[in-house]
Parts: structure tokens; C-alpha cells; sequence
């Protein structure tokens, strides 16, 4: 995602020391594009600011310094209007300049309005508009097999509308809802009918979730079908974009289609495989469910009691006042914070029903308490002990799957054992696994150093297998073909060596 980088002085507008005027002058310029008006003098401009409220004097100089001051930040923009015939020459210097709002203007005032639209808004989860969300899909469809390319974008432009009314009410009111589980001081009478409200609202939105999921997820899979890049082709002819510029639209807008439609499957059929976000707004919701009903059961349970911590603590306080003797007074801190709760209290006897539950403790059997209990406060658990596993199983495949590598190994150690001197090139194809052995041993090889004769020699770790490369008599190159590919080299004249061929070169020797 592109970080998003804010003109510096975009919105300087609504901190300066005449925000309220800078406001204002944006205002009017918004009410006037409502109806068509892109261009407004100074009369205009001040009749318009009437309109939204601005009832305090303003003279020409200050309102024409505020005009300037909003140039400077380059939200309004001024021209010259030639198209008038003026009379008098005060009437030219007052129509003459004709102000208007820039791009950036524009869009700064569009944030003022949606921050504001935003901070009294309210979100909701609205099942409505799941359902016009899949209605749109299936409309789509029909008109993708026939119709007419300006219904397919107005049905596109309506699908979106309405994923981002479901995407702004779902923040708006997770917003709202993460508050409402934050609230402690509210009033407990009003908190708890608000408490009680949202959990009924959130049950009702949660019921028949994953059939309408359902449906939208299929109906996504039958337009991709069909083709999502044609489909906002047949969309871009039917949006007949203007070209008032040198720049072409159509680039930039289909870029924001296909923004918009990984939008959608974001929320219902994730590309990378991810949790789409309906799902994550149903455990949300869900988790508000267990949330709000455990504060209300707490806030029940708060107004069984009798009285309170708080209530407690100024009883024990007035006793204090009211005890005269000094020694009275350390027996009473003693009684009050010096106890502590018996933690060999849940202990019963061997036989419960033997011990009667109203016998005194100081005249029933005593209980024996665990030394670990004294120690570290917690007793002992005796459990069934754990079955041991049976491995019997597990090492058979084990030692079976070794052999099977030894054997393998032996084979291919085997088959590279040359029984002489040979040419690199006599082994001509061979197994992949074979190929790497040998490719092994030549590196091996390679990597020592070239002893009196020109010869090179290497062996494997376990000393095992023993390779012998001469340098190649020609320039003839090598060429081993394995089931990955073709191998080419120079063609070495090499000798390997196994163990039994050692031993029994080593029993030669000796006899």
C-alpha cells in the first residue's frame, strides 16, 4: 500500500487565527458547486457565506486578505473574467476578479465535511446491505451474458457504493462498540438496557451470516469466471469518461476498479488464502456477545449485594473513631487486616460423611495438610500414570528404511565402481541420485591439490569410496545425460575405487 503523504499546508485552513472565516469561505465555495457555480466574485461569495450563517460585518479588505491567504495555501484560485461588460470603474474592480476553489481546495473541504460526517455518525451492522451487495452480483451476471455496457457500469458503480457503505458502517460501529465495552461511569440503569440492546442487535445481525456469505462468494466465482478485466472494459465503455486534459482517464480508472473489486474479495473471498474480513467480523462480534453479557451478569451480581468494598471500609473506619482504649485499637487493626484466608481450608477428611457438617473444627478429627502445601502452597495431584507408547512399530520402519538406504547407496557406489581407468564419458546416462554421487566425488577430487604425477585424489568421509582423476588427454568434452538434465564437462580419464574392491586388492597384496 502507497503511504499517504498530506500537502503540508492542505488543511492550515482550520487552525490559523481565522479558522472560522477560512471555514466559511470554503463553505460558501462548496454551496455555490452544489448548484453549478465554480466561479464567484466578491458579492457573490459574500451572499453565499449569508446563506450558511456567516452573519458577522466583514469588509472588502478583510474578506479579499482572506481570499489571498487561502491562494497562499493554493486552495482557491482567482481569474479574470472577460466575458462581462462593466459600466462604471468601480464596478470593473469589484467583478473584474472571479475566485474559485483549486483540486486541492476541493479536496480539503471534502475531508472537513467527511471528518464532521464521521464524529456524528453512527454505524451499523446492516444485513440489507449484504443482500444488495449479492443482488448487484447476480445483476451483474445477467448483464455480462446480455445487456448493455451502460448497465453494466451503473450496476458496478452501485456494487461498490454499497461495499463501501458496508466497509464505513463496520468501522464506524466496531468503533462504537469497542467504547461501549470501555464504558465504566455510565449511569448502570441506562448502561445496562444500552448493553442489553446491543447484544440482541448483534445476535440478530450474526443469524443467516454464512448463507449470504455464501451466496456472494459464489456469484464472485461466476463473474471471475466470466472475467473480471472484461468485465471492467464493458464498464468503461459504458462510463463515457471526458478528456479535458492531455492525460488520458481511462488508465487511472480502471486501476481504481480493480482496487475496489480486491476490496470485495478482501471482505469475502481473500487472493492469499487469508480469513476474510466477514469472518473476522463474526468472531468480533461474537467475542462482544461474551463480553457484554459477562458485564451485565457482573453488574447484576453488583446490585445483589448488600453492600459494597467502599461501604465496608467507612464501617471500619467509624469503629476506629469510636474505640477509646489504645490496646483496643491494635486488637481491632489485628482482627481487620491481619487475617488471612486458611489455604488447607478446602481440605476434607477421608470420609466426609463421618464428620457431621455442623461439628465445631476444634472438637472433629484433624486433617493432614501436605508438607508441599506448606511450602509452596499448592498440594499434590495424584494421577493415573501415562501409558507408555508403543515404539515396536516405529523403530521396525525405522531399521526398515535404513536398509533400504544402505542397500540403494551400495548399489550406486556399485555402479560408479569403474574397475579401472575409464573416461569420464563411458558412464553416459544415469539416476539422478547416481549423478549427484559421482558429481560429489569429482568435487571432492577437484578440490585437493595435484600431486608429482598431475593426478587427483579424494575419497568420501567415511573413507570408503576413492577417486582417482588424471587430467584429460584431450580436449574432448563429456556429456552425461540424467533425468533433470545434461551434464558437460571436461572429459577426465578417473578411476573409482569401493571398499571391496579395496579389501580385496589389500588380499592380493598379502597373498
Amino acid at each position: 500500500m502507497i503511504p499517504i503523504r498530506v500537502p503540508p499546508e492542505m488543511f492550515r485552513f482550520t487552525t490559523a487565527d481565522r479558522s472560522g472565516l477560512y471555514v466559511s469561505i470554503l463553505h460558501g465555495f462548496g454551496e455555490a458547486n452544489e448548484r453549478l457555480e465554480t466561479a464567484l466574485g466578491i458579492d457573490d461569495l459574500r451572499a453565499r457565506m449569508r446563506s450558511i450563517g456567516w452573519l458577522e460585518p466583514l469588509e472588502d479588505d478583510d474578506l479579499i486578505a482572506a481570499l489571498d491567504q487561502l491562494r497562499d495555501w493554493n486552495l482557491v484560485d482567482v481569474i479574470q473574467n472577460h466575458s462581462e461588460n462593466y459600466r462604471t470603474a468601480s464596478e470593473y474592480e469589484r467583478r473584474n476578479l472571479q475566485y474559485s476553489l483549486t483540486r486541492q481546495g476541493e479536496a480539503a473541504f471534502a475531508g472537513v465535511l467527511h471528518a464532521m460526517s464521521v464524529l456524528v455518525s453512527t454505524g451499523a451492522l446492516q444485513t440489507a446491505v449484504l443482500d444488495a451487495i449479492a443482488d448487484r452480483l447476480a445483476d451483474l451476471l445477467g448483464e455480462l451474458e446480455s445487456g448493455s455496457d451502460r448497465r453494466v457500469f451503473s450496476i458496478l458503480s452501485e456494487l461498490e457504493s454499497h461495499l463501501e457503505a458496508l466497509r464505513g458502517n463496520t468501522k464506524s460501529f466496531n468503533g462504537e462498540l469497542q467504547r461501549l465495552l470501555r464504558a465504566d461511569n455510565a449511569d448502570l440503569a441506562v448502561f445496562h438496557e444500552v448493553k442489553a440492546a446491543t447484544v440482541a442487535y448483534l445476535q440478530e445481525f450474526l443469524t443467516n451470516l454464512d448463507h449470504r456469505r455464501h451466496t456472494i462468494t459464489t456469484r464472485v466465482r461466476a463473474i471471475e469466471d466470466y472475467g473480471v478485466a472484461l468485465l471492467h472494459q464493458r464498464a468503461l465503455l459504458g462510463a463515457e469518461l471526458p478528456q479535458f486534459s492531455g492525460s488520458d482517464p481511462r488508465p487511472a480508472w480502471l486501476e481504481h476498479r480493480r482496487a475496489r473489486w480486491e476490496g470485495l474479495r478482501a471482505w469475502f473471498l481473500p487472493l492469499d488464502g487469508s480469513v476474510p474480513r466477514i469472518e473476522q467480523l463474526v468472531l468480533v462480534g461474537r467475542r462482544a456477545i461474551i463480553t457484554l453479557l459477562q458485564v451485565l451478569d457482573r453488574l447484576t451480581e453488583s446490585k445483589r449485594r448488600s453492600s459494597s468494598a467502599v461501604a465496608d471500609f467507612r464501617e471500619l473506619a467509624r469503629w476506629f473513631t469510636v474505640v477509646p482504649d489504645q490496646d483496643d485499637l491494635h486488637r481491632l487493626w489485628s482482627t481487620a487486616f491481619g487475617l488471612s484466608a486458611a489455604r488447607h481450608a478446602h481440605l476434607a477428611h477421608p470420609d466426609p460423611e463421618l464428620v457431621s457438617s455442623t461439628e465445631s473444627w476444634r472438637e472433629s478429627p484433624p486433617v493432614e495438610v501436605s508438607a508441599l502445601l506448606r511450602s509452596a502452597g499448592r498440594t499434590e495431584r495424584f494421577t493415573r500414570t501415562g501409558r507408555v507408547r508403543d515404539v515396536t512399530a516405529i523403530k521396525a520402519e525405522r531399521a526398515r528404511r535404513a536398509a533400504q538406504e544402505r542397500s540403494e547407496l551400495q548399489a550406486a557406489w556399485d555402479m560408479l565402481d569403474t574397475g579401472g581407468a575409464v573416461r569420464l564419458s563411458r558412464f553416459g546416462r544415469l539416476d539422478q541420485g547416481v549423478f549427484e554421487r559421482l558429481l560429489d566425488l569429482l568435487g571432492r577430487a577437484l578440490g585437493n591439490a595435484t600431486e608429482a604425477d598431475g593426478t587427483r585424489r579424494g575419497s568420501t568421509t567415511d573413507g570408503r569410496v576413492e577417486i582417482v582423476l588424471h587430467p584429460p588427454p584431450d580436449d574432448a568434452v563429456a556429456e552425461l545425460k540424467t533425468p533433470r538434465g545434461v551434464f558437460r564437462g571436461p572429459d577426465y580419464l578417473l578411476e573409482i575405487v569401493t571398499a571391496v574392491r579395496q579389501h580385496r586388492r589389500a588380499s592380493g597384496d598379502q597373498s
